[in-house]
């Protein structure tokens, strides 16, 4: 008989899943009947019983304690020559040497080959974080976040939560929230776990963080924080004296609290010169002020697609020189 195997260090992380690659051919007058898995440490020959972590014959083989149900072929028919296993909710402890074995019969009796080589796994702990989308938030409007689990195993499936932390740093949940999940079955041996926030956005929530948060078997968590851009815009606010003496200065300031920050520009009503513009903010100042400046003044914020305005009387008062 001949075996191949693509021997190899694997390097996965706790609480994922690892794939041993492992394929095999056989002698004429060999046929293959059960697949063996071993797991040792690097003095042992790793073909005693009380190594092994998997036995196709399920009929009174026990395995090492802890892998029970956490080990499967990729492909359960025998007779496809591929004796790969996938291990799930894996564990730092399953760190070590894997050895694989194949028993079948030859000419009506028992008989058997090991691998010589060993493949080697080392897991590392979860630096994985979950995958966070987020969509155009607009204030009034309805949100849906997504969050997807790192990993694609078919193991237990992990527990997903959502946390907010708002402007004062106190971590909660979002009001009126409502969260779901879902497992997304790519194979039969890969899986995609995912969950959902859905709430009203509003102004409150911009440039707030929400944590995704997930926790695999064997208390291993992963998170990934994501901070919040809401679209949204406020009323114009004008402050600034609106009565001023001729000579004096006039100044007068238009904002507008927004996001994405709007374009402010001044004008007086009638003309179509634009006095000043900027963003966030905009202060016109008339040095010097006479009565001519007396009149109707008009702050226009261009926000996205909106517009809005707002008007404000000014009297410049006439000063007698005797």
């Amino acid at each position: 008989f001949v075996y191949e195997k693509n021997f190899r260090t694997l390097t996965a992380e706790a609480g994922l899943c690892v794939v041993i690659p492992c394929s095999f051919t056989t002698g004429f007058g060999f046929t293959p009947k059960h697949i063996v898995w071993y797991k040792c440490e690097a003095y042992s020959r790793c073909d005693y019983d009380h190594e092994i972590i998997f036995h196709s014959n399920k009929n009174n083989i026990r395995v090492q304690y802890g892998f029970e149900g956490r080990v499967s072929l990729l492909e359960p028919d025998i007779r496809q020559n591929n004796c790969s296993i996938i291990i799930n909710d894996l564990k730092e402890s399953d760190s070590g040497l894997y050895r694989i074995r194949v028993n079948g019969e030859r000419k009506w009796r028992e008989d058997g080959f090991a691998s010589i080589q060993k493949t080697t796994v080392s897991v590392e702990g979860l630096s994985q974080k979950p995958r966070v989308k987020l969509p155009t938030l607009t204030e009034g409007q309805q949100a849906t976040l997504t969050c997807v689990a790192p990993g694609l195993c078919s193991g237990s499936v992990p527990e997903i939560t959502w946390t907010w932390r708002g402007a004062g740093g106190t971590e909660s949940y979002i009001t009126g929230s409502s969260t779901s999940f879902r497992t997304k079955t790519l194979t039969a041996f890969t899986q995609r776990h995912i969950s959902t926030l859905t709430f009203n956005s509003s102004a409150e929530h911009h440039n707030t963080n929400v944590t995704c948060k997930i926790r695999f078997t064997g208390e291993k968590t992963t998170e990934e924080a994501s901070t919040l851009k809401v679209n949204y815009v406020k009323e114009v606010n004008i402050t600034g004296g609106t009565n001023v003496k001729e000579g004096e200065t006039l100044n007068l300031t238009c904002s507008v609290e927004s996001f994405p920050p709007s374009l402010i520009m001044w004008s007086k009503l009638g003309s179509d010169i634009t006095l000043h513009n900027d963003t966030g903010s905009a202060t016109l100042s008339i040095i010097n002020a006479t009565t001519e400046h007396s009149g109707q003044y008009v702050c226009t914020a261009k926000h996205m697609n909106n517009i809005l305005q707002e008007n404000i009387d000014i009297t410049v008062m006439f000063i007698s020189h005797v």
